[in-house]
């Protein structure tokens, strides 16, 4: 996750503060922000630094197992971010790309980066309390 340039982690970090108020408009502004700067390719990195900041450093080797139950009957967004933190989990970054392009083409992109910010502050919620 070091290899990542200090700005997204600039980006990630004002995402979090705008998820960590509940102001969605202000998360989706803060990665359209990124898109006007560096394109979905600096998007994809903020978002894979927010499945870092979920999980911690993925590990060495691959073989997390998606567990999620009803995974299939939630929404795209709920699915999705499931997926791509699993991607992360498992230092698939080829299927983590897939998804991020998959969720733009299918125009929903937006909707599934507010999930993802949103899953992991309540991520760092739990793990505060």
């Amino acid at each position: 996750m070091t290899d990542l340039p200090q700005q997204t982690f600039d980006d990630a970090a004002a995402v979090l503060r705008s998820a960590l108020t509940g102001d969605g408009d202000a998360v989706v502004g803060a990665f359209d922000a990124v898109v006007d700067r560096a394109g979905l390719s600096g998007a994809y990195g903020v978002a894979w630094c927010l499945a870092a900041t979920m999980l911690g450093d993925a590990p060495t080797a691959s073989g997390a197992a998606l567990d999620f139950p009803g995974i299939d009957q939630a929404g795209y967004d709920t699915r999705w971010v499931a997926r791509f933190v699993s991607a992360y989990a498992n230092c698939d970054e080829p299927t983590g790309e897939a998804l991020f392009g998959a969720a733009a083409a299918d125009g929903l992109l937006p909707d599934c980066l507010l999930t993802l910010a949103g899953s992991t502050i309540a991520t760092l919620r739990s793990r505060a309390g």
